[in-house]
């Protein structure tokens, strides 16, 4: 007899039509929000917290998470232990189309006019 795995446990997230651009634009105006959402929109795949090299305190990095998660900017689920998290792109374009990208864009250029690179 074999049993299905269990389903994710999900975490409490806005439907699309109760993501609003404000609390969108709030989520993704700090710098540690934005990396988070770089590195998602990078990845094939979703990403555990754990995956994230982020410069700050791992209860700092929880509040980060969840601002992003409560905004609508991304979705996450427990997949055993791990929390793993997705870019809510499909959402966010629907709702806002081009912002994503053209945030993201600004973000990469700041980084290289910032570091020289």
């Amino acid at each position: 007899m074999t049993t299905a795995p269990p389903s994710p446990r999900l975490l409490p997230h806005p439907a699309r039509d109760e993501i609003r651009l404000e609390s969108v634009l709030h989520a993704l105006s700090d710098p540690v929000r934005m990396r988070i959402v770089s590195e998602l929109a990078d990845a094939e795949a979703a990403l555990s917290c754990s995956r994230f090299d982020l410069p700050v305190t791992k209860s700092t990095s929880t509040h980060h998470f969840r601002v992003l998660r409560e905004s609508g900017v991304i979705k996450q689920a427990y997949e055993g232990t791990a929390k793993m998290n997705g870019l809510r792109r499909e959402d966010l374009d629907a709702l806002f189309p081009g912002l994503l990208d053209a945030l993201l864009t600004a973000a990469r250029r700041q980084t290289v006019r910032d570091t020289g690179a």
